[in-house]
């Protein structure tokens, strides 16, 4: 599934992040800011009006992310 369809506040695991050509800089910065494969994360809350942005939390760490963004992280579901 894709971080952009995850419940609010359902943990998940990361998958990868997804890109949409070698070198694309946007894959490389969520990345870079901690969405790695096997980092456990949460979707927080969905802006009003259609969910875009999204904030996401990564360790101790929130991030909001555009829905275009999320789109790209590939997550699994964490099952209590």
């Amino acid at each position: 599934m894709r971080l952009s369809q995850l419940a609010k506040n359902t943990p998940a695991r990361v998958l990868s992040v997804q890109q949409h050509h070698e070198a694309d800089p946007i894959a490389k910065r969520l990345t870079e800011l901690g969405f790695v494969s096997g980092e456990t994360i949460r979707l927080i809350t969905r802006a009003p009006f259609g969910g875009d942005p999204i904030l996401v939390q990564v360790g101790f760490t929130r991030f909001a992310l555009r829905l275009s963004e999320a789109e790209r992280i590939l997550v699994q579901e964490l099952r209590a």
